[in-house]
């Protein structure tokens, strides 16, 4: 069984943070500044290229000021995948 590689769970991680991000009004530069993590790393986590640790799960939570469960949400109607 294959699994399409949008429904794996770095995209959907990806997504989230993503939307998250956005509603924040951050760019990746400055979620990058408030979670001590590099620019590229945020943006490779992003496209669901990272297989985040639970500790940076926890940090991006907390510079977003949002709970960790959150970024590990399944998607909702209209949000793709």
């Amino acid at each position: 069984m294959t699994r399409d590689v949008a429904d794996t769970p770095t995209a959907r991680f990806g997504r989230n943070l993503k939307k998250l991000r956005s509603a924040a009004g951050l760019s990746q530069e400055e979620l990058a500044a408030r979670s001590g993590l590099h620019r590229t790393y945020v943006s490779s986590v992003e496209r669901g290229n990272r297989n985040v640790s639970l500790e940076n799960i926890f940090v991006l939570a907390a510079a977003l000021k949002c709970d960790p469960r959150e970024l590990l949400a399944p998607p909702s109607d209209g949000d793709g995948a």
